[in-house]
């Protein structure tokens, strides 16, 4: 609705009241429920973090308007991988690491992290190809738009205390087997949509899709985190957001890439095409009529471009669904919870 009556930059500013109001909460009802123990902060590890979260994600999102041939697209990629590689080496030689990445020595914790980044990926650019094709190619208001979507979000708020039921019930794996299956089946159906694929049917599809991601992300999360010692706790909890915002974002860049490199070549082979039937039947067509070819050529091409995008989703999908299968229900290992559990004692 906004939008549609006003310009986007007044989602940002609308934020703003919010955010003052959150501050303000902060600094007169937040109170510590902990004891403060000292902490330092190393300098070189949130510079390094930044070179190299921020190098990989300008690369990826740079690569869909300046190709992966630019300069600055490989260089961004390049330097952020290196400060990466980096900052991750630093965190193993630090006596106190910013990130802790120890946590990767439980094997569920490693594994329900790469499952929970992989969906990151599907799920958000799911988010925003959706939205494409809609108001792009069918000519739907962002408001309609951003309605047909709502059940989606509306079932994921629903099914979290839900979820959380079945987890303890039913263990991590069979929550993830099953939602990731539902996941990728709803995405096939999403990889061929036409010019008159109804509103309904998206929404639908979109809101089975959500269904399945409901079960998949907090039983995953939770499972991996049940592994770590309560002294691990706050690491593993920031790697997974980290990662998850980072994967989210990559995901959202990769396939917006992928879906404006096939929209040209689909263009280009569509444009081949109309010119030789043209020349073979031997009449220069109108002005009027090669606006109106080359509009549909280009509406034809990015119809193809998100299909396709959608099918690599669907396949990115199957990388976790796989995945689900080996996970185990996760607990502590005894020996570190005792000693996490002692040292907490001498310090109290």
């Amino acid at each position: 609705w906004i939008l549609e009556h006003y310009t986007w930059r007044v989602l940002f500013g609308m934020i703003l009241p919010l955010a003052i109001l959150t501050i303000l909460l902060a600094i007169f009802k937040l109170k510590n429920v902990t004891p403060n123990k000292k902490a330092s902060l190393d300098v070189f590890s949130l510079i390094l973090s930044s070179i190299g979260f921020g190098g990989i994600l300008y690369g990826f999102s740079s690569a869909g308007s300046k190709g992966w041939n630019d300069p600055l697209v490989y260089g961004t990629l390049i330097i952020g991988t290196i400060g990466l590689i980096w900052f991750i080496v630093r965190q193993f030689r630090l006596k106190t690491p910013l990130l802790d990445f120890h946590t990767y020595k439980q094997p569920m914790f490693a594994l329900s992290s790469v499952i929970s980044a992989v969906i990151s990926m599907a799920m958000f650019s799911g988010m925003i190809l959706t939205p494409i094709y809609t108001q792009q190619i069918r000519g739907i208001s962002p408001l309609d738009s951003g309605l047909l979507m709502l059940p989606g979000a509306i079932i994921m708020g629903i099914m979290s205390p839900i979820t959380g039921r079945l987890f303890d019930k039913y263990g991590a794996r069979a929550l993830a087997v099953t939602g990731l299956s539902i996941m990728v089946v709803s995405t096939y159906f999403l990889t061929d949509l036409t010019f008159e694929t109804s509103y309904m049917y998206l929404m639908v599809v979109y809101s089975i899709r959500m269904f399945g991601m409901s079960m998949v992300m907090m039983p995953i999360s939770t499972n991996g985190l049940n592994q770590l010692p309560p002294g691990l706790y706050p690491h593993g909890t920031a790697i997974n957001n980290t990662l998850q915002q980072v994967s989210g974002a990559i995901g959202t860049a990769l396939l917006v890439t992928i879906m404006n490199n096939r929209t040209e070549s689909t263009a280009e082979t569509l444009a081949e095409e109309a010119m030789s039937k043209a020349a073979a039947s031997g009449t220069q067509p109108s002005a009027e009529a090669m606006a109106a070819m080359q509009h549909e050529i280009g509406m034809q091409a990015l119809l193809d471009g998100i299909n396709y995008s959608f099918f690599i989703s669907m396949l990115i999908a199957i990388i976790p669904l796989v995945l689900s299968f080996f996970v185990k229900r996760a607990r502590a290992p005894h020996s570190e919870v005792s000693k996490s559990e002692n040292a907490d004692k001498k310090g109290e």
